[in-house]
């Protein structure tokens, strides 16, 4: 077989390990799962979670009033399932939803749940000095009051479709009683957020810097102990160093696996691969500022032309299949296809060098010396391009980018960066272009958050008036057939405005020990189930004797 051919083949088996996994018999819990990580969250708060490592060890320990259902249906509270709310209830005019909080949900110190906390978590996430990430999700959140201890009333200052929604996805419930006398400034570098105390099934254990995190169950939990002891992520320099931790037997689960380890994995018979429905989609934005929001356009890339021609200059085909085969797709716009209402409606520019070249021609932008950059008014077409150390497929698309804009006259130069250093660049505005990801919540509430004008995560400066009203209004309106209408009309004029080249929707594959037994994956995240995640009995390892006992 071509390497092709076996890629392909390899693909094809991986959907059928994502479902359909066999049940495991009742009973038989216990057992360790080490989980390989390249790098570390900085915090443990959740209001400050940015990425998947973040987000599953913060998923384990702390909850929501409800939870969204496997369909990812966010219109109303249909599919969503009772967590730290054992039921609610709509006011007459729907501008106000009153929990009761089950009644034997704990903090993991032992205190109990209380509405105080639910008052107090939706204070945390809507301040500012916070800088929540959910903060422009809950904007249509008014208040929350406190009748009785049980009972906390979530108040709108709008009917909207996704209220529901908004009360109960964007928010981990915090615990006041060690949170409230901490300033709210501080919260996400306190010693609380370094060892946090929550309500999941899973509790906090340890967090060695530079090493390890790691979860025990919850072995008294109301709704059950999870099936695993604990939960270990373990913390290696790159993602070169955690792939060698999975060969070695040394961990049972790595996310995005890299192409380049499929057939080796194939090879290996205690691993198995496993897709992830993933909503995140990737591309390259282009900075249309010179700096902050109202300063001076960017000098290359604040006209529509450059950055269409660019576009054009771009065969996004070719890079997906020589980065990823068959495990990513051609991005469509600022959503991935999963939430995008009507496909059909996006017409990115088609890969054309010839009319790009002719673009940059009515631009300006000529090649005067023939040196091969363009020139105009004595500026070279030149610019920097960022790309996270982290990701190696990001890394890999840079270099093949640097090459196909060089074809039409633009001269690239890419800079790979630490973690740390592109997020503090590109949230500074201190980039031309950069090689960015998302991952939106459902629902495509996260366009206030990235491609709305005042959107905390706008990092490229897009601001078009007549994209923000029509999807504000697909946000807010209350007729589903007239809302998927404007988010046609709001995703066709943002790709004719071409801020961003969308590049791929990757199929996001996960090395993993063939002894685990899973249920279905969620696509906002495949740790969102975790609990119920079971190891084999029959094929349990060392680490995985190791007992809990009662206590809690």
């Amino acid at each position: 077989m071509s390497r092709r051919v076996c890629l392909l083949a390899l693909a094809t088996t991986l959907a059928a390990c994502s479902s359909g996994e066999r049940a495991a018999p009742a009973g038989d819990d216990g057992g360790t799962l080490i989980v390989a990580v390249a790098g570390e969250p900085s915090t443990l708060f959740p209001p400050r979670v940015e990425g998947t490592i973040d987000a599953a060890v913060v998923g384990t320990m702390f909850e929501r009033l409800a939870d969204i259902g496997p369909a990812l249906e966010t219109i109303g509270d249909e599919g969503f399932t009772p967590v730290l709310a054992r039921s609610w209830r709509w006011a007459p005019d729907s501008l106000s939803i009153a929990f009761t909080l089950d009644s034997t949900a704990r903090w993991h110190d032992g205190a109990p749940l209380r509405a105080e906390d639910v008052r107090f978590t939706w204070r945390v996430y809507a301040d500012d000095s916070v800088a929540a990430n959910e903060r422009d999700l809950i904007g249509n959140i008014d208040s929350v009051s406190v009748p009785d201890a049980r009972t906390a009333v979530v108040w709108f200052k709008r009917r909207t479709p996704q209220q529901f929604y908004d009360a109960t996805y964007h928010m981990k419930i915090l615990p006041s009683h060690r949170l409230d006398s901490i300033p709210f400034a501080r919260l996400a570098t306190s010693a609380a957020a370094r060892a946090p105390v929550g309500t999941g099934r899973f509790r906090f254990a340890r967090w060695d810097a530079g090493q390890r995190i790691e979860v025990v169950a919850d072995t008294t939990h109301p709704r059950g102990r999870p099936h695993l002891d604990r939960v270990v992520w373990s913390i290696m320099a790159d993602q070169g160093a955690a792939t060698v931790k999975l060969f070695a037997g040394e961990a049972d689960l790595l996310e995005n696996f890299r192409r380049d380890n499929l057939e080796q994995l194939a090879r290996t018979p205690s691993l198995r691969v496993v897709t992830n429905p993933s909503l995140t989609y990737y591309f390259l934005g282009f900075h249309l500022r010179e700096g902050g929001a109202g300063s001076a356009p960017h000098p290359i890339f604040g006209d529509l032309r450059v950055r269409r021609a660019l576009s054009m200059a771009v065969d996004r085909a070719t890079l997906v299949r020589n980065v990823f085969d068959s495990l990513a797709v051609v991005g469509l716009g600022p959503a991935p296809r999963a939430l995008i209402p009507d496909t059909t409606v996006l017409r990115a520019p088609p890969f054309d060098v010839a009319q790009a070249r002719a673009l940059l021609d009515s631009a300006g932008w000529v090649d005067a010396n023939g040196d091969g950059v363009r020139e105009r008014g004595g500026r070279p077409l030149a610019f920097e391009l960022l790309a996270p150390s982290s990701s190696a497929a990001r890394t890999a698309y840079a270099t093949l980018l640097q090459a196909q804009f060089a074809v039409v006259g633009a001269k690239v130069s890419v800079a790979v960066l630490d973690p740390a250093v592109f997020t503090e660049r590109t949230d500074k505005g201190r980039f031309d272009a950069y090689l960015g990801g998302w991952q939106p919540s459902p629902g495509l509430i996260g366009m206030r958050q990235t491609w709305m004008s005042r959107g905390a995560d706008n990092v490229v400066g897009y601001a078009n008036p007549r994209f923000d009203a029509l999807a504000d209004s697909a946000l807010t309106g209350l007729d589903r057939a007239r809302s998927r209408r404007l988010w046609g009309d709001a995703f066709a004029a943002i790709v004719d405005d071409a801020p961003a080249i969308w590049l791929y929707e990757a199929r996001m594959p996960i090395g993993l020990h063939t002894r685990l037994v899973l249920p279905p994956l969620r696509a906002d995240g495949w740790y969102t189930n975790l609990a119920e995640w079971r190891v084999d009995p029959a094929r349990r390892l060392d680490r995985d004797r190791i007992g809990l006992g009662g206590a809690r």
